[in-house]
C-alpha cells in the first residue's frame, strides 16, 4: 500500500518534476560543499577535524549546520546562516521602525523587504567571511605558499560570500519550483549528509572501546523515541470555531456555514530552533578567530561551548522567545480577526470587539507549552547523548536540535506533497491520505 502511494507521487507529471528539481538542487548544494576556497591546501584541512581548527566546539556546531562545509573550508562554508541572521535583524527592525512595517503592507513592499534582507546578508557574509578566511592564515600549511595573504583574503572573501548568496538562490528556487521550504531543506540536507560519517565514527569508537556499545543502543532508542514524540506533537492543534453568515459574493448567494481556524500548538515549526541557533552562533563566529592567544575570548568560547550550561540556558530562552516572536509575525491575531470580520464571520460566544484579545489569549495558552516542549526536546537529548561520551559529530546528529529539524522539515515537505496529490485525486503518501491532526 505504501509502495503504491509512493508510486502515485511519480505518476503526476507536475509533482514528479518538482521532486526531481528539488533533488537536483540539493545534489548541487552537496557538490558545492566539497569545493574548497581557491588557495586552500585541501590535504592539510581534510586531515584536521572541525574542533582542531583552533575554535573548539564552535567549529563542530558550525560544521553541523553547514553539512561539513565549514571544516573543509568550502566555498559554501558560511552556509545559509548569514541569510537567517539577516532575516532576524530585518524582522526586529520592523518593530523598531514603523516605516518598515508600513512598507510591508504596501504593494511591492514585501519584494523590497526581501531585497533589503539580501543586502543585509551580503554585509553579514563579508564580516563573517573575513573572520574565518583570516583564521585560515593562522593554520600552518592551510594556505598554499604561492598565494600571498592579501590575494587569498580577497579571493576567499569573494568566494564564501558568493557561495552563501548562491545557496539563497537555490533555496528560493526550491520553494518556488520544487517541494518544501528551500532554506529549511538545505539545512536538512546538510544534517542528513553527516549521518554516514557519524555512523562510521561511532562504530570505530565502539571497536576501540572508547564508547560503550550499550550507550549506542540507548542513544538509538532515544533517537527513535524523540522522532515519534516530535511527529506526534507537530500535529497538535486547537480548533477555533467560526460561523459565517449568509452573504452575497459577486452575483452569487453564499450560504451560511460553520468552519474553524486551526491553531497549531507549535505554529512556528522548526523556525525557533533555526533562529535561536543562528543568533547564538553569530557572536561565536566573530569570537572564534580572536580566541587564538587571547585568554578572554578563549574563556568566552569555553563557557559558550555546545554542551555548556550557559549556551544551553540561552538557547532555551531564545527558542521560547522566537516561538512567540515568529507566531506574532506569521499569525497575528489582529489580522486574523480582521479577516473574519471582512468575511462576515463570528466566533461563538465572543463579541466582535473582543475577538483580538480572545485569539491572543488562545495563542498564548498553546504557544507557551509548545515553546517549552521545543526547548526541552532541543536540550534534554543533547545532554543525555553528551553524558554517554559519544563523539561530538554523533552527539550533534542525535541531539534534539537535529531531530527537531529533521522531523519538522520532513513533515512540512510531506504535507506539501500530499496537497499536490490531492489536487490530482490521489490519496497522498501518508496513512489514510493525510496526517491526522490531534485536537488540543
Amino acid at each position: 500500500m505504501a509502495t503504491s502511494k509512493l508510486s502515485d507521487m511519480f505518476k503526476v507529471p507536475e509533482l514528479r518534476a518538482r521532486v526531481f528539481f528539488t533533488l537536483t538542487l540539493l545534489v548541487i548544494f552537496r557538490v558545492g560543499a566539497m569545493i574548497p576556497i581557491p588557495g586552500i591546501n585541501a590535504s592539510v584541512i581534510n586531515a584536521m577535524s572541525a574542533s582542531s581548527l583552533g575554535m573548539g566546539g564552535v567549529a563542530d556546531t558550525l560544521d553541523f549546520f553547514t553539512g561539513g562545509a565549514f571544516s573543509s573550508y568550502s566555498i559554501l562554508m558560511l552556509g545559509i546562516m548569514p541569510y537567517i541572521s539577516a532575516q532576524i535583524i530585518m524582522q526586529v527592525l520592523t518593530i523598531v521602525f514603523p516605516a518598515l512595517k508600513r512598507m510591508l503592507e504596501e504593494d511591492g513592499g514585501r519584494r523590497k523587504f526581501h531585497r533589503y534582507t539580501r543586502m543585509g546578508t551580503i554585509i553579514v557574509c563579508l564580516i563573517q567571511g573575513f573572520a574565518f578566511v583570516r583564521g585560515a592564515l593562522g593554520i600552518e600549511g592551510a594556505v598554499i605558499s604561492t598565494m600571498s595573504p592579501v590575494m587569498f583574503m580577497t579571493i576567499g572573501l569573494i568566494s564564501v560570500t558568493t557561495g552563501s548568496i548562491f545557496l539563497i538562490w537555490l533555496g528560493e528556487r526550491i520553494t518556488q519550483r520544487g517541494v518544501g521550504n528551500g532554506i529549511s531543506l538545505i539545512i536538512f540536507a546538510g544534517i542528513i549528509a553527516r549521518i554516514p560519517e557519524a555512523i562510521v565514527q561511532m562504530m570505530a569508537e565502539v571497536r576501540t572501546g572508547t564508547v560503550n556499545g550499550v550507550f549506542v543502543f540507548i542513544a538509538i532508542a532515544i533517537f527513535v523515541g524523540i522522532v515519534a514524540i516530535v511527529a506526534w506533537e507537530q500535529q497538535g492543534e486547537r480548533k477555533i470555531p467560526v460561523n459565517y453568515a449568509k452573504r452575497i459574493v459577486g452575483r452569487q448567494m453564499v450560504q451560511a456555514q460553520n468552519s474553524y481556524i486551526p491553531f497549531k500548538i507549535n505554529p512556528s515549526g522548526v523556525i525557533p530552533i533555526i533562529f535561536a541557533s543562528s543568533v547564538l552562533t553569530l557572536p561565536l563566529q566573530f569570537a572564534a578567530p580572536l580566541a587564538m592567544g587571547s585568554p578572554f575570548w578563549e574563556g568566552l568560547l569555553y563557557h559558550m561551548r555546545y554542551e555548556g550550561p550557559l549556551f544551553n540556558t540561552l538557547y532555551a530562552l531564545l527558542i521560547i522567545f522566537f516561538a512567540y516572536f515568529y507566531t506574532q509575525v506569521s499569525l497575528n491575531p489582529i489580522e486574523v480577526a480582521r479577516r473574519i470580520r471582512e468575511n462576515g464571520g463570528v466566533i461563538p460566544g465572543v463579541r466582535s470587539e473582543a475577538m483580538e484579545s480572545y485569539l491572543q489569549k488562545i495563542l498564548n495558552r498553546i504557544v507557551l507549552p509548545g515553546a517549552i516542549f521545543l526547548a526541552a526536546i532541543a536540550l534534554v537529548p543533547t545532554f543525555i547523548v553528551f553524558l554517554m561520551g559519544l563523539p561530538p559529530g554523533v552527539a550533534h546528529l542525535m541531539g534534539g536540535t537535529s531531530l527537531l529539524i529533521i522531523v519538522g522539515v520532513n513533515l512540512d515537505t510531506m504535507n506539501q506533497i500530499d496537497s499536490h496529490l490531492r489536487m490530482h485525486q490521489h490519496d497522498g503518501i501518508v496513512a489514510k491520505g493525510r496526517i491526522k491532526p490531534r485536537n488540543i
